[in-house]
């Protein structure tokens, strides 16, 4: 099948890199093989600008700055998931050499390890969920553009592979939005394949969705975690994911 013309977003997506002078970062890096992540690969996304995705049909602005996202939820989903402690680097790709950006508020929000939401009242939305916060929040980046979360691997529902959906946003001195963007990460099927093996996630039988039935764009699959084993024989994984942001340009 050939493959779809390249849209106008991406021949200036592709001009900005080649401007930055990143031509050695593909701005199309395709899914990480199992091996590579498995073994912690490290490829340098700084200069990269990330994919923007459909935010979704389960945000909400719960306004809840915090790091643990796990606490204060007694749902099986949520306590017996595998832990995940997820890091986020956010870059100005419209500036040289890619600084961290600072002060920027990064929410994600995903289902937890049997495929539920909180706080939403239709579609995958267990019952009493409304008015719960479970794997809901945001962090402010620092001087070194990172923010980390404390989660769980997220489980699966019809019709999506696995997924986190991320957003960030900046404010102005008056609390006005000037800059939002909306993306989502991925994770290797391989060791999705592991995780969804065990209790609870086992509960739901077998997924029908992966990364390769997914309906991504090309350069949507740059949206791909970096994923390793918790330190130290700790249970759980350590993910790593950079956000490449148009800073000077991306306002609403």
């Amino acid at each position: 099948m050939p493959r779809p013309p390249i849209t106008q977003v991406q021949r200036a997506r592709r001009r900005l890199l080649v401007a930055a002078g990143v031509l050695g970062v593909p701005p199309l890096l395709g899914r990480l093989p199992a091996a590579a992540a498995t073994s912690n690969t490290v490829i340098d996304a700084a200069c990269v600008l990330s994919p923007a995705m459909t935010e979704g049909p389960y945000f909400v602005d719960e306004k809840l700055d915090r790091s643990d996202l796990v606490a204060g939820s007694n749902r099986a989903g949520v306590v017996q998931g595998l832990p995940l402690l997820l890091r986020i680097d956010l870059r100005n790709v419209a500036v040289a050499n890619c600084p961290p950006v600072a002060g920027m508020q990064v929410d994600i929000w995903h289902c937890d390890a049997v495929g539920e939401y909180s706080d939403v009242s239709a579609g995958n939305a267990p019952s009493g969920a409304k008015g719960q916060s479970f794997l809901r929040g945001y962090q402010v980046s620092g001087a070194d553009g990172r923010v980390a979360f404390r989660t769980i691997y997220p489980g699966w529902y019809p019709g999506r592979t696995i997924h986190i959906h991320v957003k960030a946003r900046a404010f102005d001195g008056a609390g006005n939005r000037a800059f939002e963007f909306t993306t989502q990460l991925f994770f290797d099927d391989a060791i999705s394949d592991v995780v969804m093996a065990d209790a609870p996630y086992n509960t739901r039988g077998t997924r029908r969705i992966r990364n390769a039935n997914e309906r991504m764009d090309p350069d949507q699959t740059a949206a791909f975690v970096k994923i390793a084993r918790a330190p130290d024989g700790a249970r759980g994984y350590v993910a790593n994911a950079t956000l490449g942001l148009l800073r000077e340009t991306r306002k609403v």
